[in-house]
């Protein structure tokens, strides 16, 4: 599925998505898509990708991405913004570790990241971990609501 077709099918707000096709027009940073200097936007797309996966059915308002480009690797922090909440999460994609998780080597025998990259895309996340706060708050929203015994013996 392509980014286009995720963010159709996503809750994202209608601002949100307008920067965001916007953004694969023009792999520009904007007021809702947020991206510093050393961020590639091919690696930027893949992070909104990711986080479009993980949050399809939340009201995406706005997202800022602070990360640190390689060769192989894009990692760095995500804010993830609705209306009313923020969410942080620290994110490491490695193409390099996707190559060696498949055993794919390329012709000297190192492993393959440019293959990982083109086929695998978004799906190189070595790791995508939500702030501990943040996975909290997430828990208290879906558990069960407290119920109280009013009655004293």
């Amino acid at each position: 599925m392509t980014t286009a077709e995720l963010l159709d099918s996503s809750a994202a707000t209608p601002e949100f998505r307008e920067a965001m096709h916007q953004f694969l027009r023009d792999g520009r940073a904007s007021e809702r898509i947020r991206f510093g200097y050393g961020c590639p936007s091919v690696k930027v797309e893949r992070a909104l990708h990711k986080a479009l996966v993980e949050y399809r059915a939340v009201p995406v308002e706005s997202i800022e991405v602070v990360a640190a480009s390689g060769c192989e690797y894009f990692r760095g922090q995500m804010t993830v913004r609705t209306a009313s909440e923020e969410t942080h999460v620290s994110f490491h994609w490695d193409c390099k570790w996707r190559a060696e998780q498949e055993g794919w080597r390329d012709w000297f025998g190192f492993p393959d990241q440019a293959r990982a990259a083109r086929e695998f895309g978004w799906d190189c996340f070595r790791s995508w971990e939500v702030e501990p706060r943040d996975a909290l708050v997430m828990q208290a929203r879906t558990a069960a609501p407290l119920t109280v015994d009013a009655t004293f013996g």
